[in-house]
Parts: C-alpha cells; structure tokens; sequence
C-alpha cells in the first residue's frame, strides 16, 4: 500500500518543465515570437520586441528554497503574463491581430493567469501549513 507521502514524492513536480503551466506558456511565447514577426518592420523592436520579452517568463524563481522567493517569481510570472495580454491588446487595436486571434490568444493566457493563481494558493497552504 502507498502513503500519503509516497503518492505526494510521486506527483510532485522534479523540474519547473514539468508543470502544465510551463509547458503552456512556453507553446504560447512561441506562438507569440512567430506571430510578432509578422508585425510591420517598424514595430519589430517596437511593440514586437516588448511582447516576445514579455511572453518568456515563467521559470523564475522555481525550486527556491525560500517559498517566499518562489511566490515572488510567480506574482512576476503573472504580472509578465498581464503585460502580454496588454501588448495583445495594442497589437490588435493596431490591426496586427484580427479580432478572432486575439480572442483565442487571450483566452489561452487567461487559462494560463488561473493556472499560475492556482499554483500560488497551492503554495501559500503548504507554506502556512509549514509554519503552523
């Protein structure tokens, strides 16, 4: 028979590669690099270059001993995560993106924002749960 213990070592996450969210957002900010090249050559390393920036951070602050560093790296995750969909946003008011683009790319990151809030509650309960 397994333990709790056993089964937790066994479906905890070895590598931030691992976690679903990575993997998302990492098929997102390639998504997102091929797309903004697609921009007019002005905006290349204008708003394309911000939104290819903004779109590669997911990985800080994973396996820090600190808990508390590692949730700094997720709140960045997220505000990264907010600053694309506002580079989005521009990009499509723009006429870059057409409506059904932007929407399907929004909706991949807002899945990805609630996937990233989910891991910082899980944390915070293990943390406090430390600490108890």
């Amino acid at each position: 028979m397994i333990d709790r213990n056993q089964r937790l070592m066994e479906t905890t996450p070895k590598s931030f590669e691992d976690l679903k969210v990575y993997k998302k957002l990492c098929e997102l900010h390639l998504e997102i690099n091929k797309l903004s090249l697609s921009f007019p050559k002005f905006e290349l390393h204008e708003l394309g270059s911000q939104i290819r920036r903004s779109s590669n951070s997911i990985a800080e602050g994973w396996n820090n001993k600190h808990t508390n560093i590692y949730l700094e790296g997720i709140n960045r995750s997220l505000g990264e995560l907010r600053e694309t969909e506002h580079h989005l946003f521009i990009a499509f008011r723009k006429g870059y993106l057409d409506e059904k683009v932007y929407t399907e790319l929004l909706s991949k990151y807002n899945e990805c924002g609630k996937m990233l809030n989910g891991l910082k509650r899980s944390l915070s309960r293990w943390k406090s749960k430390l600490n108890a």
